[in-house]
């Protein structure tokens, strides 16, 4: 465990032909519209980006399908993988679960997407080991957020355990929300409406 962190760390470190740290992001997604957008938000942020439409050609270019082994990092330097969750074949979840079963990928932090706010979805993934689940369209302040937090190598693993709890929370607010690993938990009283039984019992305390 120690010498696959040790590397995947290096490949972080590993630069673009400009000099800048280079993120490379394995993209998974069914839909071509889907993958042209996530590969634009990516290369707008100065990622190197590898599209690939099913988990399937995922495993394949991990080295992970059938019995022949992986690659490894010295031949395949991913440092982040984005997948669609609803898809043919493979869902992102079963793909999250064969990379998360692998000795050398389980490092590499993995992001589910999708257009649904299925909180039992949701708490599977994370309960899973994804890093981060994002609600669909995926905007430009979600990929250069979790480029931030993937560049400083920095998981607290008692925060997202934390976060975990509070996940049903977090996700209720909006169908725009983003429950994730690294996002910041909402307060538990900002859910209650105005005319709540706990607001009005506050105002009649006041009068």
């Amino acid at each position: 465990m120690a010498v696959v962190g040790e590397v995947f760390r290096h490949n972080l470190t590993e630069e673009s032909p400009s000099g800048a740290p280079e993120l490379h992001v394995l993209a998974v997604d069914d839909s071509l519209v889907d993958r042209k957008v996530i590969e634009r938000l990516l290369k707008i942020s100065s990622c190197k980006v590898t599209v690939v439409e099913s988990g399937t050609r995922a495993l394949q270019y991990l080295g992970l399908d059938g019995e022949n082994g992986s690659l490894g990092f010295d031949s395949v330097k991913v440092n982040l993988i984005m997948t669609d969750y609803s898809m043919p074949g493979m869902t992102g979840y079963e793909l999250l679960k064969k990379i998360k079963e692998s000795s050398v990928f389980r490092e590499i932090p993995v992001v589910i997407m999708s257009s649904e706010n299925i909180l039992t979805r949701i708490d599977r993934c994370l309960e899973e080991g994804a890093e981060d689940f994002l609600l669909k369209p995926v905007k430009l302040s979600d990929v250069k957020r979790l480029k931030d937090f993937i560049m400083r190598g920095k998981v607290n693993e008692g925060e997202k355990r934390s976060h975990k709890r509070r996940r049903s929370i977090d996700c209720s607010q909006s169908v725009s929300t983003t429950c994730s690993a690294m996002s910041h938990p909402c307060d538990p009283s900002s859910i209650l409406s105005p005319l709540s039984p706990s607001t009005l019992s506050s105002k009649k305390s006041r009068l």
